[in-house]
């Protein structure tokens, strides 16, 4: 089909042309002065993404999924505790890697579409009197649900049970999307990856860990080779990596933090706020239901659309594509084949939500579910004109 494809998944995101021109240039050599100045100048951007002074960023060729392993291998230890608030596909992901490696997670299960519940954290911690929960795990934007946790009000419960664990925090689908502090909430270690709000291809891991993180990593145990965070701390300062680095994408992470900073993060958060409302506006005038049920808990970078009964969201997915090369997120863990996910999040602006939303609205009233076309768009419309 002519035309740009419609990449509507909660990442990875569409590469603006200047983050792909910018990584179309020729490769350099990684031990040389240039390569140097490169590093120095994506840790220092990503300080500012994160909101971190003192802060350690450290990245790695690897995934969101490896910047889990980080987090943790350099931080605990085999047989070591940890507290893991589990509320979506990712919050699991984030608790089996830690047991993958001999941690016992303690989790808080809590029901797809709700947020961390930060006064049952303080209790389970008060709990732990002997201080033997040595981290609690917590998923900042639950991207198979659409909500985003209150990182802060969790720091507060450790703050209130006096409780020294380590806060450990996926930001993958929040970071440059989703107002994240680093320092003000006292986040041990953030982690993320490029392909979501920093609007690259995948290919990296990229964590914030601040000194008592660092500390604790002198004393882990949990087996650590590629993932050890101490070489790449020492190489970093000479501006060299301890192996073959992502030359290409620090590349595009060089123009990706430039183009942040262009906007400005706040308007960045300001402008996800506005196309995550207007997408929700969209869904409840075509009498859908969000998955997530709390405002205050709603996701600006994706919204998780509940199917009516009868249908099944894995087949719309499929007909979106097929006929409108229209990509859509499908369901995950115990929501498979009853959600799908609309992302927005990124380079993206007003038409490419609308022109989303109006594949969605074809792709459903194709499938036979009973929608008034043009319903959510118009809802959607009113609101970026700010006429509702």
């Amino acid at each position: 089909m002519p035309g740009r494809p419609f990449l509507q998944i909660p990442g990875p995101t569409l590469v603006p042309e200047r983050i792909v021109r910018a990584m179309s240039q020729p490769i350099i050599d990684h031990r040389g002065p240039r390569f140097a100045a490169l590093v120095e100048a994506c840790l220092e951007g990503l300080k500012g993404v994160f909101k971190t002074r003192n802060g350690h960023v450290i990245l790695y060729p690897g995934s969101g999924t490896g910047a889990w392993e980080a987090a943790l291998v350099n931080t605990l230890s085999p047989g070591d505790r940890a507290l893991g608030v589990v509320n979506g596909h990712f919050s699991t992901g984030f608790a089996r890697t830690a047991e993958a490696y001999g941690i016992e997670v303690e989790r808080i299960e809590v029901e797809y579409g709700a947020g961390a519940p930060a006064d049952e954290v303080e209790r389970r911690l008060r709990m732990d009197s002997a201080h033997q929960l040595r981290a609690v795990l917590l998923v900042h934007n639950e991207t198979s649900t659409g909500v985003t946790s209150n990182v802060a009000a969790v720091r507060a419960a450790l703050n209130r049970a006096k409780h020294p664990a380590l806060l450990l925090v996926d930001a993958v689908s929040s970071l440059a999307s989703i107002d994240f502090r680093f320092d003000e909430w006292g986040v041990d270690v953030a982690l993320t990856g490029p392909q979501k709000g920093l609007m690259l291809p995948p290919g990296m891991a990229i964590l914030a860990a601040s000194e008592k993180a660092i500390s604790a990593g002198e004393k882990a145990r949990c087996p650590r080779a590629y993932w050890d965070w101490r070489p790449v701390l020492e190489r970093n300062k000479r501006g060299e990596y301890p192996y073959t680095p992502a030359t290409m994408l620090l590349f595009g992470l060089e123009e990706a933090l430039r183009m942040l900073n262009e906007e400005g993060l706040e308007n960045v958060f300001g402008r996800h706020a506005r196309l995550g409302e207007a997408c929700r506006r969209a869904v409840r005038a075509l009498g859908l239901a969000l998955l997530c049920r709390d405002p205050t808990q709603y996701s600006n970078t994706l919204t998780a659309v509940v199917m009516p009964k009868g249908f099944d969201s894995d087949e719309l997915i499929r007909l979106a594509y097929r006929r409108l090369e229209l990509s859509l997120g499908v369901g995950l863990g115990a929501v498979k084949g009853k959600v799908f996910r609309i992302g927005h999040l990124g380079g993206v602006n007003e038409l490419d939500l609308l022109g989303g939303l109006a594949g969605v609205e074809m792709a459903l009233a194709e499938l036979g579910v009973p929608v008034t076309l043009g319903a959510g768009l118009g809802a959607a419309q009113e609101f970026l004109l700010g006429r509702s």
